[in-house]
């Protein structure tokens, strides 16, 4: 698979199969992915990687506190902007209702759509979960360090196979991961990533998400 392809096929997958993932595969990627760029090569991602019995024990921990609804939401920054708005929030919204659709699921089914949401904290059903922490210290420029970095490892599975989601939704429930995972008291809790084998067929894996044509967010000066 050439990073064109990768780029093509990766997606995020919200429904795995189970199949187990060899740690030496997820050495090996998280090895290579050591090469990705960082200012001043500070590297400012850490993660911790879950399976098995400690992965289930976070989940049981989040499943506690669920029913809390926003009440027990922690997060230590904002997923996402208070201010967003336009063609940003358009696309957030466009994809939940895509996906939502592609489930079956009418926005007036609140339970359902609940249910489905409860989702993210079994991470999908994949046998792999990681967290991304960095030093509170760090400022914006980390962060997008770290964001170059989880693409690489996203990239860099899908030649291996595998497939990954990108879930900030963990975010909200940064205190009840505190209590179940080592993170240190100094590192901000970024985000989890679901890392498994895509179950191929179902709709919630398949339903388009569109991009934005590049003249939305592109302008070009000196060129003929």
């Amino acid at each position: 698979m050439n990073v064109s392809e990768a780029v093509a096929t990766r997606r995020s997958v919200r429904k795995f199969t189970g199949q187990p993932v060899d740690r030496a595969t997820l050495t090996r990627v998280l090895e290579k992915a050591q090469r990705s760029p960082s200012g001043g090569n500070t590297q400012p991602w850490n993660a911790t990687i879950l399976t098995g019995a400690p992965m289930q024990a976070l989940f049981a921990k989040v499943a506690e506190q669920f029913p809390k609804g926003r009440e027990a939401h922690a997060p230590e920054y904002h997923i996402y902007p208070p201010e967003l708005e336009g063609a940003y929030e358009a696309r957030r919204f466009g994809v939940g209702e895509a996906m939502y659709a592609a489930l079956d699921i009418p926005r007036e089914d609140r339970a359902k759509r609940l249910m489905w949401f409860a989702e993210n904290f079994r991470a999908f059903g994949a046998p792999v979960l990681m967290l991304v922490h960095t030093p509170k210290y760090m400022g914006p420029p980390q962060w997008s360090d770290i964001g170059m970095w989880l693409q690489t490892v996203g990239l860099l599975l899908r030649e291996e196979g595998l497939d990954t989601c990108f879930q900030e939704a963990w975010a909200v429930y940064s205190p009840q991961i505190r209590e179940v995972v080592k993170i240190p008291d100094d590192h901000t809790f970024f985000c989890g990533v679901a890392i498994g084998y895509r179950d191929p067929d179902t709709p919630v894996n398949t339903f388009d998400v569109p991009r934005a044509d590049i003249a939305e967010s592109i302008d070009w000066e000196g060129w003929d």
